[in-house]
């Protein structure tokens, strides 16, 4: 005679089941794995400032990864600049709330690191400014490299004066303080149809700027370095003056 499970039992199945499917979702969307890199990151954010973001793009397209531009309404407040670090994700929501608001952004700050991109995501803040000439004077001086923020700046003279990359949604006087609230920090954060995870190479330039997941980070580099010599060969080919057709036989692309 087959024995049929109790409400109790049938109860422990589906929270335990519903458990399962949670701890995916956790690993899936919060996981951050520790990557080692064995390229000096000094020489690796250096290496990535010689790439530019299309060949980048072009790269991550051959290992299926097609999302990790973010939206290209971000644009650079100087556009002559390319620069890389590694993410340092911030969360924040337009809220209210004022108290404990300057002890929390001050323990972000402090958690902030020499070579850092940091990465803002304002949860669609169309009001607020997230950066302004106080945190760029900040970022500065603990040897940070760029910001972009999904969101607005202000005080930008200061920022254009510290000569400091950032990338912005929109400009506005507007402070931060009673109009938003930093939730999170060094958190994965998805701003588009792109994921950010702490630790992550972020890249900007004039195009956007593109996000290359930590455990891909030297082969992606290695493979736009290739990418990079195949082109002056191509451009070479073009100044002498071959058709397209021989370039293509040649193997060139355009």
């Amino acid at each position: 005679m087959t024995a049929h499970p109790t409400k109790t039992d049938t109860g422990a199945l589906q929270r335990e089941a519903a458990m399962m499917k949670l701890e995916a979702l956790i690993a899936h969307q919060e996981l951050v794995e520790p990557v080692e890199l064995t390229i000096p990151h000094k020489e690796l954010l250096a290496r990535y400032e010689r790439l530019y973001t299309g060949a980048i793009s072009d790269v991550l397209r051959e290992h299926c990864l097609t999302e990790q531009t973010l939206p290209n309404a971000l644009v650079p407040l100087r556009s002559e600049k390319t620069v890389a670090g590694f993410a340092f994700t911030v969360k924040s929501a337009p809220n209210t709330k004022v108290s404990g608001e300057l002890t929390f952004r001050t323990q972000m700050l402090d958690a902030m690191h020499a070579d850092s991109f940091v990465v803002w995501d304002t949860s669609g803040d169309q009001e607020a400014t997230a950066w302004g000439g106080v945190m760029t004077a900040t970022a500065i001086g603990k040897g940070i490299r760029a910001a972009v923020i999904d969101g607005g700046i202000r005080d930008t003279h200061q920022i254009l004066e510290k000569d400091f990359p950032v990338y912005y949604r929109y400009r506005s006087p507007n402070g931060s303080l009673g109009r938003c609230l930093i939730s999170h920090y060094q958190t994965p954060v998805k701003i588009g149809s792109c994921w950010v995870r702490p630790g992550d190479i972020v890249v900007g330039d004039i195009d956007g700027v593109i996000v290359v997941p930590r455990k891909l980070a030297i082969a992606v580099l290695e493979r736009a370095e290739e990418i990079l010599r195949n082109e002056k060969t191509i451009f070479g080919w073009v100044a002498d003056g071959d058709s397209v057709q021989a370039i293509a036989e040649k193997g060139g692309y355009f």
